[in-house]
This record gives C-alpha cells, structure tokens and sequence, in this order.
C-alpha cells in the first residue's frame, strides 16, 4: 500500500534529497527515518498550463505509479514525481518507464552511497 504526501514540510524535505529526470518526469527519493509504508507526492508547476492540463498530467502519473511502479517502491522512502511538458502528450507506457528506470536508478545511488 502507498500512502499519500500532502504537507508542504514533506514537499520541501524531498526537494532536498536525490533525484533522477527523464524526459517526462523528475522523481525525487528521501529515505526517512522510519520503516512505514512508502508514500508518494505529485506536483505540476503552474509552467505546463492551466488546472486542466496540469490535473491531466497529475492524473496520469497518479495512474502510472498505481498500475506499475508502486511494487518498486521500498519502505521508508518518500517519492515525489514532477511532472514536465511531455508528460502529456507521451504515451502512457513510454511515462511507466520513465518513472521506473528513475526508480531503478535512484535506489541504485542510494545503495551505492551506503557501501562506501
């Protein structure tokens, strides 16, 4: 089960932690201190356009993580997925994968970064 991010403290501490872009979205991974179920922030800048556009992006990468990557996550982590200007118009599996090898190449580092 994933849980959801909604305060902006949350937001900010991610924001200073690792991250990984692709061409349509920027994941940014923070392990916290506990061992809860991990837990997920999407956010759209107002630069991709109207509430419409930036929902419909919102939306499909809230759709990506549910269906795809949210066995990839680990416990303890918090992700936020920003969504970019080809997240809207980039077919859906072409975004899955994406959002996974950013995944894949975080947890990467971050294992890489405790064996030295």
């Amino acid at each position: 089960m994933v849980d959801t991010l909604k305060k902006r403290r949350d937001f900010l501490a991610a924001a200073k932690s690792a991250y990984q872009s692709t061409p349509t979205v920027v994941v940014q991974l923070r392990k916290r201190e506990d061992e809860n179920s991990p837990r997920v922030g999407f956010t759209c800048t107002k630069k991709l356009g109207n509430a419409v556009v930036r929902n419909r992006i919102r939306r499909r990468l809230k759709e990506a993580v549910r269906i795809a990557i949210s066995p990839l996550m680990k416990n303890g982590h918090d992700y936020v997925l920003i969504g970019r200007t080809q997240t809207e118009t980039r077919p859906f599996e072409a975004i899955q994968k994406d959002i996974i090898s950013a995944i894949d190449r975080l947890h990467t580092k971050a294992n890489q970064s405790l064996k030295t």
